[in-house]
């Protein structure tokens, strides 16, 4: 059943006109640029294309939104020649009078310095492909992105199709773009009579990994590091497989008439359709495996429809918020970030593994997930509905637990001690500080938490307890006593959600405090749940985990940084002290009075500059839990530049970071607080200002914890 609240300032209860909300948000096009690209997918696979549909000139968007073509299984690893062993990434720290050892980067001695960075660098993702168009000029040339001309462009956000049109040479151009919502497989259908002139092309272009931070798709560099050939050939399709190394996948072609294809370079492949017609209909299906012989593709006019419906159930099912009416100047522009978020959470992040911050779009980190950064991407499909979409990614916990658990035990603790930077296969990545981060720990607690709260059933407790127990024995492990003040500590060896201090200096930090505490506390509710005996010894920690750290009437980062407030770079990076009230529901050991003392410091000495994208809902959220709606809004609106929004939805950072996910998983979370509240409030609308401005509405909205 739907929840339905309409704020004071609306008439009547009405339901939302769900298309009409999301079809006014349609992304539209009129020029080239490179920050609005836009992507099809399925949350496992996506394709980003430019200007005409496609992705014909990719090294154009290289550094802004780039054109990629990434699927979940689509990781490479060079071939290592020097016999690297992960065992020389580890570094030992002597902490609480033992040595722990941590998979750190190394600067010297050379030899761990090069195995550190190769584990980082491997297994990465893989930009599978470019499929653009070519078309030739009356001259014969390939026309340039220059003489692409009237363009219009729209995604239609409730089909799920992008329809392009422009001119080349004064001839209409229309492509049609769609994905199939199960499959990784682009349909396309181009219109033009320039086709009856043999003067549209279809480019196949494979790059190759450049092994570096980030990956945009476009290297032509190495031709002779990998092979991409036709494995088989029919009259209207062929199948090619390209080989890196010790991988392999394979991209089927399917068309409506006949084609041949010409090998342009070692990599780029011309497809010449031999069509008659004005209308030629194409297929592009990626897979791990080889397909079987040629099998049939199914027809433009099929995927389009499955898209349709996918769509179609998607934004009718999930929740739904309406700003429709409001006169606040902002109320338009944030129904656009919550309309656009939506969907491009469902085609970059709703799959089965974790995502990469840059989604499957390009590389960052080398494609790995971060899974501090899974909270932010996944917590919203449980508010807003979409449990199922949740569910999916926490099923990948299981199949790494052994590598977890391998963590916590080379380190002398008990349980799971989940990985931070990691791969498909849940492999620790060597990092300086992700080595040290705790707080991606109780995530798995919260999110299964959530999964409890949609279906209040003990299957769910039963399918995710052991993981739940084994996640709680590792942070009771983890807190060490201190006989001196007859308390246990967290530290030192942590870094803080605040990647601002130093390791082997650091305990109690605020905010892993508090998740420590409401994740102890979670996993003994679960326990009761099931009918089980609490654990005694998470009792015990929970009986003597030291309080929150304050200083001057404020939460201080952390016990160890009682300059929080005073030295320049800890005011800096993510305000983390305020998750302790706005990640997490108000506890008796978080003062509100303190808390507000804080947030009011951090709102006017904060160097905004330098945050990030999810850096603005936690503080919103914060502020809607301390009953401050206007400063929730003002800030999602904060002026900072790692607060950009592009037309098509992303969440700018910088010049390294042109989208970024985790603002857009933030900002569903916050919304979501915002209009259906937490445990507990009692206030309809408690992050909306009550002001005569805003008329809300919402439907499907479920509370936050």
């Amino acid at each position: 059943m739907l929840l339905l609240l309409v704020s004071s300032t609306s008439q009547g209860q009405e339901l939302i006109d769900r298309m009409a909300l999301v079809q006014r948000h349609n992304v539209v096009n009129n020029k080239f640029d490179s920050l609005s690209s836009l992507t099809l997918g399925n949350g496992g696979f996506a394709f980003t294309v430019d200007i005409t549909g496609l992705q014909s000139f990719p090294e154009a968007y290289s550094q802004g939104v780039p054109l990629g073509t990434q699927s979940e299984w689509g990781w490479h690893s060079f071939t290592d020649t020097a016999g690297y062993r992960f065992e020389e990434s580890l570094k030992t720290y002597h902490l609480h009078n033992r040595d722990i050892t941590y998979a750190v980067q190394w600067n010297t001695p050379e030899r761990n310095r090069q195995a550190s960075d190769w584990f980082r660098q491997n297994m990465h993702r893989l930009q599978l492909g470019n499929i653009g168009l070519q078309i030739l000029l009356k001259n014969g040339t390939a026309c340039r992105l220059s003489d692409i001309k009237d363009v219009s462009q729209e995604l239609d956000l409730r089909r799920g199709v992008i329809k392009s049109h422009f001119t080349v040479d004064g001839n209409p151009v229309q492509v049609l773009t769609t994905v199939h919502p199960d499959t990784d497989l682009i349909a396309v259908r181009i219109e033009s009579p320039l086709l009856k002139e043999g003067r549209i092309k279809l480019q196949i272009r494979f790059p190759y990994p450049t092994g570096t931070f980030l990956d945009a798709g476009v290297n032509r560099q190495y031709p002779e590091k990998h092979v991409s050939r036709v494995v088989e050939v029919g009259q209207r399709s062929f199948t090619m497989e390209h080989s890196l190394d010790k991988t392999r996948y394979f991209l089927q072609v399917g068309g409506s008439d006949a084609m041949t294809l010409a090998q342009q370079q070692r990599h780029d492949h011309i497809i010449t359709p031999a069509t008659t017609a004005a209308r030629f209909d194409v297929d592009f299906r990626f897979s791990e495996e080889r397909p079987a012989s040629l099998r049939t593709l199914p027809p433009f006019e099929t995927v389009r429809t499955f898209s349709e419906e996918h769509w179609l159930r998607f934004w009718q099912t999930g929740a739904a918020v309406d700003f429709a009416g409001s006169t606040d100047p902002r109320a338009f522009e944030l129904e656009r970030r919550v309309i656009l978020s939506q969907y491009l959470m469902a085609v970059q992040c709703a799959g089965n593994i974790p995502p990469q911050e840059t989604g499957l779009t390009y590389n960052s980190w080398f494609g790995k997930p971060h899974l501090e950064m899974h909270w932010w991407h996944v917590v919203h499909f449980a508010l807003w509905n979409r449990p199922d979409i949740l569910e999916k990614s926490l099923q990948w916990y299981a199949t790494v637990a052994g590598k977890a658990r391998a963590i916590a035990q080379r380190q002398g603790y008990e349980g799971l001690r989940w990985q931070k930077m990691t791969d498909p296969e849940g492999n620790e990545s060597p990092s300086s500080v992700g080595a040290f981060l705790l707080w991606q720990q109780p995530h798995f607690i919260y999110m299964t938490e959530l999964l409890y709260r949609h279906y209040h059933d003990h299957g769910t407790l039963n399918k995710y307890k052991d993981l739940v127990f084994a996640t709680a024995d590792f942070m009771a492990s983890f807190a060490a006593y201190d006989t001196a003040t007859h308390r246990y500590i967290l530290g030192k060896g942590m870094i803080p959600a605040q990647e601002r201090f130093k390791p082997e200096n650091t305990f109690n930090a605020t905010f892993e405090l508090a998740y420590w505490r409401w994740g102890l506390t979670t996993a003994q509710e679960w326990r009761t749940r099931l009918g089980l005996p609490r654990n005694a010894r998470w009792d015990a920690i929970l009986d003597s985990l030291s309080p929150l750290p304050q200083k001057d009437g404020l939460y201080l980062a952390a016990e160890s940084a009682p300059d929080s407030y005073t030295n320049p770079p800890y005011m800096t990076d993510h305000p983390a002290v305020l998750g302790a009230l706005g990640m997490l529901p108000a506890r008796p050991y978080v003062d509100t009075a303190v808390m507000h003392r804080t947030f009011n410091k951090i709102w006017t000495s904060w160097n905004w500059q330098e945050t990030w994208g999810w850096d603005f809902p936690l503080t919103a959220m914060t502020a809607t839990r301390l009953g401050m709606p206007e400063k929730a809004i003002d800030a999602l609106f904060m002026p900072v530049k790692t607060n950009t929004w592009l037309p098509n939805g992303h969440n700018y950072q910088d010049e390294r970071l042109r989208l970024y996910l985790p603002g857009n998983g933030g900002l569903l979370t916050a919304v979501a607080m915002m209009c259906a509240g937490y445990d507990g409030c009692m206030q309809a609308l408690p992050g909306i200002p009550d002001n005569g401005k805003w008329r809300v509405m919402w439907e499907g909205l479920h509370t936050m914890p």
